[in-house]
């Protein structure tokens, strides 16, 4: 049965009102939304360190994998190697990365944080916390712990 206009849920975009409720059934939509919402403020959480998610996400990687290679960062970012190259170019024109020759592989570079890049990196990250925290205030330990596990699953779902 068809629900009255009254009844139905509504979101406020752009001063109007639209009625998203077909599209709140879906667990995408609503990872998107959030997404969204969490970004738009991620954005404003990594400028003062004039960083991007991103670079961010490249920088964690680097700093927790001393001497990952650029072609194991790509594929961990899940990106292509000829983007990477702009993202590493980044990091290291900001002096946070740097770059050496694989011993075993001159074609190969090994990407370590450089001491300029630590500190950086750690208060980011500390940034990035207390965002996280302000938008899962309302949600306990557990409801935490219940979402991580379902956004694994459903990456390990879409390998299969």
């Amino acid at each position: 049965m068809k629900q009255s206009v009254a009844s139905k849920k509504y979101q406020s975009v752009g001063g109007s009102r639209i009625c998203d409720e077909s599209l709140r059934q879906f667990v995408g939509y609503n990872l998107k939304r959030a997404f969204n919402t969490l970004h738009s403020d991620l954005v404003l959480t990594l400028r003062p360190f004039e960083l991007r998610m991103i670079t961010y996400t490249a920088l964690v990687l680097i700093r927790d994998n001393p001497g990952l290679r650029q072609s194991q960062l790509a594929d961990a970012l899940a990106i292509e190697r000829p983007n990477l190259v702009v993202i590493v170019d980044e990091l290291e024109r900001h002096k946070l990365v740097s770059r050496k020759p694989v011993l075993t592989d001159r074609r190969a570079n090994a990407l370590q944080v450089t001491q300029a890049g630590d500190q950086p990196c750690e208060a980011a990250t500390n940034a990035l916390q207390l965002h996280e925290q302000r938008f899962l205030q309302s949600v306990d330990q557990q409801a935490k712990q219940t979402m991580l596990q379902v956004l694994k699953l459903i990456e390990t779902n879409s390998k299969s």
